[in-house]
């Protein structure tokens, strides 16, 4: 099993996880995206504010040292969220749970929340495995699909 660590993001990643969060698979599945994956500007912008807000945490997730993926948590109208994106070629393989674990470690506030599209199983899966329980579903807009689609609703109370 590889060794999952989170780090801070640095410029010198960027690159490489534009293309991951532009692979179309992963697009399709993650559903609730950016309008435009290929956009380079809007992928900067969004870093750059992100990388500064006060109330997000952003890492690098890193398996025996390898970029793999980014993990954050954010506030959304007074309730953190946490989200993740992983390398389609490593799916399956516990990273996202490891990872999730990881940052939840270093998130002290209860609830978390979390979102994902319902035909996510994979997500919905990691979710689960690591403490959260579905609360619900919503209908909401998908930009990689270009459709309204439902979205499963999930929160965590207690440790992971």
């Amino acid at each position: 099993m590889a060794e999952v660590a989170l780090r801070s993001i640095v410029d010198s990643d960027l690159d490489a996880l534009f293309e991951l969060m532009r692979d179309p698979e992963a697009v399709r599945v993650a559903a609730f995206t950016a309008a435009d994956p290929d956009d380079r500007t809007a992928f900067d912008a969004h870093m750059a504010k992100i990388r500064t807000a006060p109330q997000v945490t952003n890492r690098a997730i890193t398996a025996d040292g390898l970029l793999v993926g980014s993990i954050a948590s954010f506030v959304v109208d007074g309730d953190t969220e946490v989200t993740y994106w992983i390398d389609r070629s490593f799916w399956g393989q516990g990273i996202a749970t490891r990872a999730l674990a990881l940052l939840l470690e270093k998130i002290e506030v209860r609830p978390v929340f979390a979102r994902t599209a319902s035909d996510n199983l994979g997500s919905i899966k990691v979710l689960q495995k690591s403490g959260f329980t579905v609360t619900g579903t919503y209908r909401g807009f998908a930009n990689a699909r270009n459709e309204e689609i439902e979205e499963t609703l999930l929160r965590l109370d207690g440790p992971a």
